[in-house]
């Protein structure tokens, strides 16, 4: 008599509610604030601001979107899943394998710019070994159990929070001259050195393109919310406070940092925008108090990064969408295989950029130039298309995109027109294409693949919801 079939161990709830309300915070602010924001600056001036803003309301919109469909159907898959239910299997398979793609070669990134800091510091170590050892550190963190890579991000997030919240107070009192300190204040620089828009407004729009990815993580919280208490809850409180988020961490600190230092800085390039600041307003120890909390911002980004490329393999494989065995999850909740198999991903990308400096994994790193923008089209119609389901059906819905359809249509017309914008742009031509390029081998792959039998997208709405 044949042994009954066991059925597979699914992600358990092991995140807090205060560990997932710090990684939707952790999610939004990465090295990218404090490291891009100087290139940033440099392209647009203190009208950076207005790219900051542009960037910020497009991601605020996204996340309603994606926030009314994990209301509805919360997934460790997130927007991949919604894409196969409501454009196309083909639609889910690509930008899901897309997303995965993105983050294994973001892990290395993140490990190899933590490992320069950590060699400057102590120079007789390799920098290839920190790398490899911070990849290993916070892979076993996250095989342990999701509630120990809920326990790392909860204290990256809060080092980032307070040395932001800092950054602000400091700077507040030295614009408003009651930094003891500081040599100067006021916001001089803000209309100085060319007015606020000095090299126009087409530099704005270029700023939107370096900014937009500062941003990209937002969507992590929809993913790690699968794996805790009242999903659908969590997931609400997020989305309504992207945009306390976006205003306090990026546009505040942006608009101190632009009223002190010169957009045309030369040290602007060379330190990073935060620095800069500090070093005007002449707060001891400056260097070392930012490497400290960029140190933090990369471990962080690589942390959940990892996380988020584990669930979406193990996501692609519950879909039948990659092999079987990254299905298989451990005792305590934990896609080991998928986990594994994303860590074998980032450190032979470590491994090609030190074998091969500057050459091979710039390569492969330019593929991800425009997969953010692609995830939220993606998003934005996922959304379009699911409302007229679910709406049809007379569900009803909780969370609800403002105005719509008419903000949809404006998101996606948006981004298409940045897309187009970096296609004809010689600055971004090669990435968007090496970007379509990926993209369109990947479409193929799911066109074209054999569909395993008893395979299938769940249904938009789970029965009895």
């Amino acid at each position: 008599m044949a042994r009954p079939r066991r059925e597979p161990r699914a992600l358990k709830q092991g995140l807090t509610s205060r560990q997932v309300s710090m990684i939707s915070i952790a999610g939004i602010i990465g090295a990218g604030l404090f490291i891009g924001s100087s290139n940033a600056i440099a392209t647009a001036g203190p009208a950076i601001l207005v790219s900051y803003g542009i960037a910020g309301l497009l991601v605020l919109l996204v996340m309603r979107m994606l926030g009314e469909m994990a209301i509805a159907n919360p997934d460790s898959g997130s927007f991949s899943t919604y894409a196969g239910q409501a454009i196309g299997p083909w639609a889910g398979f690509t930008i899901g394998w897309l997303y995965w793609w993105f983050w294994v070669l973001i892990i290395p990134v993140e490990a190899i710019a933590g490992a320069d800091i950590l060699h400057a510091w102590m120079p007789a170590v390799p920098s290839w070994l920190f790398a490899f050892l911070i990849m290993l550190v916070l892979s076993c963190t996250n095989l342990i159990s999701v509630k120990h890579y809920g326990e790392f991000e909860y204290w990256f997030a809060l080092v980032k929070v307070i040395a932001i919240v800092a950054f602000i107070a400091v700077c507040l009192m030295g614009i408003s001259g009651h930094w003891p300190l500081a040599q100067v204040s006021g916001v001089d620089q803000l209309l100085g050195n060319g007015g606020f828009m000095p090299n126009g407004f087409g530099a704005v729009l270029g700023g939107v393109l370096v900014t937009i990815f500062s941003f990209f993580g937002a969507e992590i919280v929809t993913i790690a919310a699968d794996e805790t208490a009242d999903p659908k809850e969590k997931i609400r409180k997020a989305t309504n406070l992207v945009v306390y988020r976006i205003a306090i961490f990026y546009l505040f600190s942006i608009f101190f940092i632009v009223s002190l230092v010169a957009w045309n800085d030369p040290r602007l390039l060379q330190v990073g925008s935060f620095q800069r600041a500090l070093e005007i307003l002449n707060v001891p120890g400056a260097k070392l108090m930012v490497d400290i909390v960029v140190l933090v911002a990369v471990t962080s980004c690589m942390n959940s990064g990892l996380y988020t490329a584990s669930r979406m393999l193990y996501s692609l494989g519950a879909r039948g969408e990659a092999h079987a065995l990254v299905r298989r999850v451990s005792r305590s909740g934990v896609p080991t295989v998928a986990v594994l198999a994303s860590t074998l991903a980032g450190f032979v990308g470590c491994f090609v950029n030190y074998a091969a400096p500057g050459t091979v994994f710039s390569f492969l790193l330019s593929t991800t130039g425009a997969i953010a923008l692609l995830v939220y089209l993606v998003i934005a119609v996922s959304q379009l298309r699911m409302r007229g389901i679910l709406e049809g059906r007379g569900e009803p819905l909780a969370f609800k995109m403002w105005l719509f359809p008419w903000l949809t249509w404006f998101v996606i017309a948006l981004i298409s027109l940045v897309l187009g914008y970096m296609l004809i742009s010689p600055a971004y031509r090669y990435e968007t294409l090496m970007t379509g390029g990926v993209a369109g081998a990947m479409l193929l792959i799911g066109l074209l693949r054999r569909k395993p039998r008893g395979k299938d997208y769940a249904p938009l709405v789970p029965q009895g919801h």
